[in-house]
């Protein structure tokens, strides 16, 4: 990872301010996780958007008012007209200028590495056309956006991390641009060891097990068949309530030490059903209530 890789935090806490997150970088290093990331967060995602068009999508979101509009996220890349990424720095300088808190974000990679991610995906290299090697795309692609990254505030070195790493790093990384605590539920397997980021951990291995009806094993806590099972039984009721009782309880006493970020994790033995279950109905319980609530199960992305 690059030296510059650390959260920004500038401006990220003031609920009055727009906030503009430009996503753009190497294709194939991971800008739509990215996107999707913020959009977990509840920013208004666009991705592809002219640079041009960027003081107009600003301007929009200012007459609609505050609260979730406010932030934005646009993903830029070699799709855009070549022009665009001449153009950009002096957008951003302009709407920076005009009071918007912009944060450009280059997601970089090596070459060694997208070769593999193309070469396993089977995907085509938007630069790839008919007598153009991908690693002449590549580097034809690096030319184009080099005027991106020496003005980026934050550049992430994909090439050591999967997808769900990627994910979760803007997501710490911008949670405190929501209104109030951010909260990521996920789910994991005992056998595989604890989550090393957890705030909170909560074991539901004493709650029956769908792994033991042939039907559902092959399913997941998120399927109807398993949710039935599970709810079937009061005792699932009763440690889904207390769970909740047990954070509604304390959970505020994060917010008042103006933490942005709590990651509650809940295990079981596989990881697959009654944990990724309580996550995602915690998940349901404080999404009802509150903006920037995350889900991530560990054994099934």
């Amino acid at each position: 990872m690059t030296s510059n890789e650390t959260a920004p935090t500038t401006g990220l806490n003031d609920p009055n301010a727009v906030h503009l997150v430009v996503l753009t970088g190497m294709s194939g290093g991971g800008k739509t996780v990215a996107l999707r990331a913020l959009e977990d967060l509840e920013f208004y995602c666009v991705d592809n958007l002219p640079s041009g068009l960027l003081p107009q999508l600003v301007q929009s979101v200012r007459r609609d008012g505050g609260g979730r509009r406010r932030r934005i996220a646009v993903g830029v890349d070699v799709r855009n007209r070549g022009e665009d990424f001449e153009h950009m720095p002096l957008v951003l300088s302009e709407l920076a200028a005009a009071g918007v808190h912009v944060h450009l974000v280059f997601i970089d990679c090596s070459d060694e590495v997208l070769i593999k991610r193309y070469s396993e995906t089977r995907r085509r290299h938007p630069l790839a056309i008919r007598g153009v090697s991908l690693a002449d795309a590549i580097a034809e692609e690096r030319r184009l956006l080099r005027p991106l990254i020496g003005i980026a505030e934050k550049v992430i070195d994909s090439s050591d991390l999967n997808v769900h790493q990627l994910r979760r790093l803007i997501a710490t990384g911008y949670a405190a641009a929501t209104e109030g605590l951010t909260l990521m539920f996920q789910s994991f397997a005992f056998r595989r060891g604890l989550p090393l980021d957890s705030d909170f951990v909560f074991d539901a291995r004493c709650l029956p097990n769908p792994h033991w009806q042939p039907k559902l094993r092959p399913l997941s806590g998120k399927d109807a068949p398993v949710r039935e099972f599970l709810e079937a039984d009061p005792v699932v009721s009763e440690y889904f309530a207390d769970t909740a009782r047990w954070l509604d309880a304390w959970l505020p006493r994060f917010e008042q030490d103006d933490r942005s970020y709590v990651t509650i994790s809940v295990g079981c033995t596989g990881g697959r059903h009654r944990s990724v279950y309580l996550v995602e109905r915690l998940a349901a319980h404080y999404r009802a209530r509150r903006e920037g609530v995350l889900t991530f199960h560990r054994e099934l992305e």
